[in-house]
């Protein structure tokens, strides 16, 4: 994992919490409405992948028991973890790319809907992804995977020699020099694992991205809609297929990259289908990134532009993150996939305890603060969403006062305890377990492990009916909140 060089350490602090009545007369516990938008307090627990599907794509008793605890915490909105629309194998991730995961799904959102008596809306976040492969083991790449060309046979000076001898000349070069030979992508492959990419239009199955992208989202989104789940989020953030059109390093030639017009054109094409498929009457909106924060990368300007853009086309909600790109990712060990949340990058999205001068509560706030007030410039009014190491009520309330966002996200600190927004509605704020933002949580989502957190995975093993992790060493979900007896 990336860690600044200043290597500053910080200790989250909640703050003071507020009385029953301070947290009921409060922004953060007051109703907004907007389009089909719907939300009895401006409370977001964002979408997290849990590693709990089945192997398959479906869902779980310990999916179903994953969301139940996060909806006893009652927030206003609950967003399901990146679900696939493609009908393809991709691990323990939820998948949705035919109607036989609609019983599953169905059975989720009833769960929630019970947990929460009705209080929490539940948007399932609908993602496509691309390609990616393990970093290869050095010699069964280049002896079997490498695909000898020409040009290898004349930066060795071996045109006449057989391809199992070119091969044997490549094995024996050290890495700096197989960096001469072979070219910028497949030294990539051989050192990182190979990743397909949005421009790499000479596939004709990236070509036809923005032909097949629309339906597949739609039929997601129209699998969601009869599934009970109030609206669905368009994932374009982070390093996927969308985020990828909407990135500034998208120099597609056909019409869907180079200029923010036509990067911003598919997410919108995707966008108006899902739109013509799920109705006027049903919750759409995307999260999307305030910035790259790579090399090349989109900025905040661009985020503008595309905020507008996408309130101009009528989605319900904006949900914005930052950073959490491939590009400058570590570099994997053997055997292992590239993981976008190890660069910098990835570091401005899930920033730790361990930081620079800037520490890393409220990274996202300013970038945030001027897309949305770009928004209201062009005479749109849609809710913004904000997340990035919110822990405290002065904190979230001070977001909402200073138009930072009008409602207010928050992942790790939900899952360092699902009732931390009840707590302090009910004046109970003290009783809060609050995130160290250690990250371990992003160390097994890494590992591809079932993610716990550390302030609770430990305890009360022992109980009756605790689910424990495949290695049997953590509980599967924080322990119910037993409030303290006041006098």
């Amino acid at each position: 994992m990336y860690r600044p060089p200043q290597r500053i350490k910080y200790k989250p602090d909640a703050g003071k919490s507020p009385s029953a009545a301070r947290a009921e007369a409060s922004r953060l516990f007051s109703p907004i409405g907007y389009r089909n938008l719907r939300l009895l307090q401006r409370t977001w627990v964002p979408a997290m992948v849990p590693w709990r599907a089945s192997e398959d794509g479906f869902v779980t008793d310990d999916v179903l028991d994953w969301y139940e605890r996060m909806a006893r915490g009652r927030p206003g909105a609950l967003v399901v973890e990146a679900t696939g629309i493609r009908d393809i194998a991709s691990g323990p991730l939820l998948r949705m790319g035919h109607d036989r995961y609609i019983p599953g799904l169905k059975e989720l959102a009833d769960v929630v809907r019970q947990a929460s008596n009705g209080h929490t809306q539940l948007f399932i976040q609908i993602i496509d992804f691309l390609s990616i492969r393990r970093r290869p083991e050095r010699g069964k790449f280049l002896r079997r995977f490498l695909e000898i060309t020409q040009a290898h046979r004349r930066l060795l000076d071996a045109e006449d020699c057989a391809e199992a001898e070119i091969r044997q000349k490549l094995l024996a070069l050290a890495d700096d020099e197989l960096q001469g030979i072979l070219t910028e992508r497949e030294f990539e492959s051989l050192t990182r694992g190979d990743r397909e990419r949005v421009t790499d239009t000479h596939l004709p199955h990236i070509q036809a991205l923005p032909a097949v992208l629309p339906d597949l989202f739609a039929a997601a989104a129209g699998r969601a809609q009869q599934a009970g789940m109030d609206g669905v989020e368009l994932h374009y953030a982070h390093a996927y297929t969308m985020a990828s059109f909407l990135s500034a390093r998208n120099r597609r030639d056909d019409g869907y990259g180079g200029t923010r017009e036509n990067r911003v054109r598919l997410p919108l094409e995707v966008y108006q289908r899902v739109r013509a498929v799920v109705g006027d009457d049903y919750t759409v909106g995307c999260r999307y990134l305030s910035d790259d924060c790579i090399e090349d990368g989109s900025d905040v300007e661009d985020a503008k532009f595309f905020g507008i853009e996408f309130a101009r086309a009528g989605m319900d909600f904006l949900s914005l993150s930052r950073g959490g790109k491939f590009e400058d990712a570590a570099q994997p060990k053997t055997g292992w996939s590239v993981y976008p949340y190890t660069g910098l990058s990835g570091y401005e999205c899930m920033p730790s305890y361990i930081s620079d001068q800037q520490g890393p509560f409220g990274r996202n706030f300013a970038a945030t603060a001027a897309i949305r007030k770009a928004i209201r410039q062009a005479g749109f009014a849609t809710p913004v969403v904000v997340a990035g190491g919110i822990h405290g009520f002065e904190q979230a309330e001070a977001v909402l006062a200073d138009g930072v966002a009008d409602i207010v996200g928050a992942a790790r600190q939900s899952l360092a305890d699902p009732d931390w927004f009840l707590k302090l509605q009910l004046g109970r704020g003290d009783e809060v377990n609050v995130c160290e933002y250690t990250n371990s949580c992003e160390g097994l989502d890494q590992k591809h492990k079932q993610v716990t957190c550390k302030l609770w995975d430990r305890s009360g093993l022992d109980e009756a009916g605790v689910k424990l992790s495949k290695d049997g060493r953590r509980r599967l979900t924080a322990p119910y909140w037993k409030p303290k007896q006041t006098r």
